[in-house]
């Protein structure tokens, strides 16, 4: 009877965990070898590095090169693994919260942190990260220790762009306005008084994405949420993954 009953409890316990979202598995635990977050952060440029982290965004799979850019986290940080070398196969293998274990070298390309020259091999464990809400940080000096993370920004206003012909627009194709439908989209934004610069990168999000279709539909002073990764380019330049007009 006794052992009847710790059964059931055992698995009421198990049911109660994934109710109340609890991890199932030690999102910073690193195999043999393995850097933790503080050791990938403390390493010099150039310099060899080990990550396994979890897979929170992909760009398109490029048949031309055999790559794709991964953007990964752990519990304590985010990786921008760029231009990782895989099969088209191995590329529909990764899906998002997938662990992956990454050999490269410690790169940085105007501000932006990233893994170079990458083998990688899937490896078990799942996770997908909560969006960092980081409104609040954006004109802090911090935002930067939060480079490459799943991100929200709320409340945010659209502010206006200067086409080529100098006229006020809600969004630019590519960051000069040289494009055309299909291009990255560029756009301001006003948070706290300060004025942003975001993107949304085909190659992350498609010119038939929803993301892509709410970009092309904004008006100057709209309200609207967001959610993309903090990506940098001379400063933050977050990809916007998703809009919401308030």
């Amino acid at each position: 009877m006794k052992k009847v009953f710790a059964l059931v409890l055992a698995a009421l316990m198990a049911l109660c965990c994934v109710a109340c979202g609890e991890p199932k598995e030690d999102i910073n635990a690193k195999s043999e070898g393995v850097m933790t977050y503080a050791e990938y952060e403390a390493a010099a440029l150039e310099s060899k590095v080990v990550i396994e982290a979890y897979v929170q965004g992909k760009q398109a799979y490029s048949a031309e090169y055999g790559n794709t850019s991964i953007y990964a986290q752990d519990g304590d940080g985010a990786y921008f693994i760029y231009r990782m070398p895989c099969s088209q196969a191995d590329y529909d293998k990764i899906t998002i919260g997938s662990k992956i274990k990454v050999t490269g070298y410690k790169a940085e390309w105007s501000g932006e942190v990233e893994i170079t020259d990458a083998t990688f091999e899937i490896v078990e464990g799942n996770y997908v990260a909560e969006k960092l809400d980081v409104t609040a940080l954006l004109a802090s000096a911090d935002l930067i220790k939060h480079q490459n993370k799943a991100i929200a920004i709320k409340g945010a206003t659209v502010a206006a762009s200067k086409d080529a012909a100098g006229n006020e627009v809600a969004f630019l194709y590519n960051w000069d306005g040289s494009g055309q439908d299909g291009n990255d989209l560029y756009f301001n934004v006003t948070v706290n008084g300060a004025t942003y610069n975001l993107c949304v990168e085909t190659d992350l999000c498609a010119a038939d994405s929803a993301v892509y279709a709410a970009v092309k539909a904004l008006k100057i002073g709209d309200t609207i949420d967001l959610e993309g990764f903090l990506y940098w380019y001379n400063g933050a330049n977050p990809h916007i993954t998703a809009v919401t007009t308030k």
